[in-house]
């Protein structure tokens, strides 16, 4: 096992063991923790932190990090809609018995038009900064450092690892199946820019279909 793998595993399982400590220490996340500036400073840091970290572990090798143009944009476009169908077909299956959206803690109360901008600035940082980061240590390095194993095992090591950063109990099947839906989108179209895409919509429209619904 190369330098550069150990370093990722313990770098996603570090993420992990501070998740899950925080949740099980501070109990479920407060629901209208979206109109919160501090939130987004928050997250801001963190992502910052772990974005470092993954470029130190890549050493500038953008081939590592699938930063590259896909070999067909048609392609890529096209199996990103199906996956984003699958997707919430498989999500709508299985939130109605796990609750994972709830237990995730951005389902807010209700609209708060008074805290409309705070609000903003986290669907950019749900929305963008993390599809952008996250995709960048899985889908890139993550992948890229497992696909030596096979990509079957790739696919499912890095679509796993993603459900268990997130320090999330009832929401492991969706992560997984969202994980593995984008490390096989990575896999198709041998850039992290589609999943990028992909990551960054579905973030938008269920943070958006959660304050509508509220």
């Amino acid at each position: 096992m190369s330098r550069r793998l150990v370093a990722w595993v313990l770098l996603v399982a570090a993420i992990a063991g501070v998740a899950y400590a925080s949740r099980f220490a501070a109990g479920p996340p407060d629901r209208n923790i979206l109109y919160r500036w501090s939130t987004t400073a928050n997250e801001l840091v963190v992502f910052g932190i772990i974005a470092a970290v993954t470029l130190a572990i890549a050493r500038g090798e953008r081939g590592l990090l699938a930063l590259r143009r896909p070999r067909s944009w048609k392609r890529a476009l096209g199996l990103g809609l199906l996956l984003l169908l699958v997707v919430y077909g498989a999500v709508a299956a299985v939130d109605p018995l796990l609750h994972g959206g709830r237990e995730q803690g951005l389902t807010p109360t209700s609209w708060q038009p008074d805290h409309a901008p705070a609000f903003a600035a986290n669907f950019f940082v749900i929305g963008a900064v993390a599809p952008f980061v996250e995709e960048l240590l899985f889908r890139g390095l993550g992948y890229s450092l497992l696909e030596r194993f096979g990509r079957v095992p790739a696919i499912l090591v890095v679509g796993c690892s993603f459900a268990v950063y997130h320090g999330l109990v009832q929401a492991l099947p969706e992560l997984a199946i969202f994980g593995c839906a984008l490390a096989w989108l990575r896999a198709r179209t041998g850039s992290v820019l589609p999943g990028m895409l992909l990551h960054a919509t579905f973030n938008s429209i269920s943070l958006g279909a959660a304050v509508a619904f509220a």
